[in-house]
């Protein structure tokens, strides 16, 4: 049975849990999502650091770290922000970092959206 964990983000209208916790696992997604729910479109900079900044909060709430994430994909619109996105993800991770995987992909839900990942932790 899965449990919800309440992160704080804002409610965006969609489907969808921001966390799931089942069996010492912890399940999520993000992508650059302002606090009023809107999204981010402008620089990837920006974009990048809001998504693991939404990710970092998820992980407070559920007490636990970024060093229990096991798994990241990721998701880009450009494969020129791969570079960027490297230098921001190890502020949010130490070595040795969890397992990876970027997909450079068409495009995202919304227009002018540059990143969304998934994230699997132990709980």
């Amino acid at each position: 049975m899965r449990t919800i964990v309440e992160t704080g983000l804002p409610d965006i209208g969609q489907p969808f849990s921001w966390a799931t916790r089942s069996g010492g696992m912890l399940f999520t997604a993000h992508g650059p999502v302002r606090p009023d729910g809107s999204i981010e479109t402008g620089p990837a900079e920006k974009q990048i650091a809001l998504t693991f900044d939404n990710l970092a909060q998820t992980l407070r709430a559920a007490n636990s770290h970024s060093d229990n994430v096991l798994q990241v994909i990721i998701y880009l619109t450009d494969v020129n922000d791969v570079r960027l996105l490297d230098e921001i993800y190890k502020r949010y991770f130490n070595y040795p970092y969890p397992n990876r995987s970027t997909v450079i992909v068409d495009k995202l839900v919304v227009p002018g959206m540059k990143i969304e990942i998934t994230v699997s932790a132990a709980a």
